[in-house]
């Protein structure tokens, strides 16, 4: 199967963190591929290091054949519109409605005529069950709501892969459940190619096809979600189940306790 995007010896450090430590993966066309890992572990960076945002110290990253951090800059933007982006907030424009926020991006880099780019919106929104609130404005929606408008406007111009950074968060269970659905038809319905950035345990086994575990700037594991659930490492049952104490231990490294109350007495 084609590899979307291709990162080899990725190394990164922000201040005096190393934050990858020479990965390489593959995210391959019309799969659903996740990163997870602790908070902190360079998820959300690895996704604008995909986007071009950031550049790394050393390594490449091949997205749709192009070397993304050695392109001029119309390449980058070419290669840009073949990307969605639905950003943990939304980041939904606050001074428009719901229908011109989704046609935002087709207003900025297309010259659609005006009943061509409506229905093109009306057909975004219809596919996450929004069309009826396109007059609502970004205050007047749900957490949910918000980010189900987000997810349309990453789609409104047909990318070939969009990128999802926590997709789940601060979501109630019915909400969570209706965006994983969307996630899931939308890349079979589509066509598409989606890379999702998650905390959400169960949500992520259960619609990813590969995922990669990042931990202090290495990938600890990686696989299916069955490799993952049966995976012998005790670190990757302790995430997984998230337990409180095992690899990563309860106590942050410390003097003998007695030892601590005695002192001073």
């Amino acid at each position: 199967m084609e590899s979307i995007v291709q990162i080899r010896d990725l190394h990164f450090t922000r201040g005096p963190r190393k934050i990858f430590n020479g990965i390489s993966l593959d995210i391959r066309a019309n799969q659903v591929t996740a990163f997870m890992g602790p908070s902190g572990s360079g998820k959300t960076t690895l996704l604008k290091l995909i986007g071009g945002q950031l550049k790394p110290e050393k390594g490449t990253v091949q997205v749709f054949g192009e070397d993304i951090h050695n392109v001029d800059q119309n390449t980058l933007y070419a290669v840009r519109k073949q990307m969605g982006m639905l950003f943990q907030s939304g980041a939904l424009l606050t001074d428009l409605n719901v229908f011109e926020n989704v046609a935002f991006p087709l207003r900025e880099h297309t010259q659609l005529p005006e009943q061509i780019m409506r229905d093109l919106v009306l057909l975004k929104l219809e596919a996450v069950g929004l069309r009826g609130a396109r007059k609502l404005m970004p205050s007047q929606l749900s957490g949910g709501m918000a980010r189900r408008v987000a997810l349309a406007r990453a789609i409104v111009l047909d990318p070939s892969m969009i990128m999802y950074d926590e997709p789940f968060t601060g979501l109630d269970p019915i909400t969570k459940g209706t965006i994983v659905t969307l996630i899931k038809e939308l890349n079979e319905s589509m066509g598409l190619t989606s890379v999702i950035v998650s905390h959400d345990v169960d949500e992520t086994l259960s619609i990813a096809d590969y995922i990669y575990v990042i931990s202090e700037g290495e990938i600890v594991e990686f696989g299916t979600p069955d490799d993952l659930v049966t995976s012998s490492s005790e670190w990757m049952q302790q995430f997984l189940q998230g337990l409180p104490d095992g690899p990563v231990p309860f106590h942050y490294p410390s003097d003998n306790f007695k030892e601590d109350l005695l002192v001073g007495r």
